[in-house]
């Protein structure tokens, strides 16, 4: 308990301080370099690598050692092809973002001053300022919008089937008015 205060108030883990470990990323380049397998190296077998130059690591060596390599592999000090990684090759042109390229901007002669890009969006009308100005609001005595709609009054509905009568199931067949065809 003492040490880890005592590591925290000098800024080093106790881990780093108990043992005369290298960093990660030192250690993994050291593997890297020793392994000199041509498709590169796996994890593992960095970790076994390590696991037998170092004796004393950290019971956390999976989970650190896996840490180190994504994050030196996101800032390009290691390559990672099929599975297997590597030292990024010197001579090898820099790997291109997503997307299409910016076009090249073209550099502009000394003493030219660059107005300010146009606003985004519509631009808006132009005010005449000789056009009388617009009513507030023309009131026709009606209310916008649609009128509601008025309440059906009784018309020709069918009236209700007398009581203790079931109905059939299905449609029921159409009612033809009884006027005589002659």
């Amino acid at each position: 308990m003492a040490t880890e205060e005592i590591s925290r108030t000098q800024g080093l883990n106790p881990s780093q301080q108990s043992s005369s470990l290298p960093d990660y990323p030192q250690m993994i380049l050291e593997a890297i370099e020793a392994l000199n397998e041509k498709e590169g190296s796996s994890m593992s077998s960095i970790a076994k690598h390590i696991d037998s130059t170092h004796s004393d690591l950290p019971a956390s060596h999976s989970t650190l050692l896996s840490h180190h390599l994504n994050q030196m592999k996101q800032m390009g000090q290691i390559v990672m092809v099929n599975n297997n990684y590597s030292k990024p090759n010197p001579n090898a042109p820099p790997k291109r973002g997503r997307g299409r390229p910016p076009k090249p901007k073209v550099p502009l002669p000394p003493g030219v001053v660059v107005s300010p890009p146009r606003p985004r969006g519509r631009p808006p009308k132009p005010k005449d300022l000789l056009a009388p100005p617009k009513p507030k609001s023309v009131s026709t005595g009606r209310p916008r919008g649609r009128p509601p709609k008025k309440a059906k009054t009784g018309t020709a509905t069918a009236p209700p089937p007398p009581p203790g009568v079931k109905r059939g199931r299905g449609r029921p067949p159409k009612v033809l008015p009884s006027v005589g065809f002659q």
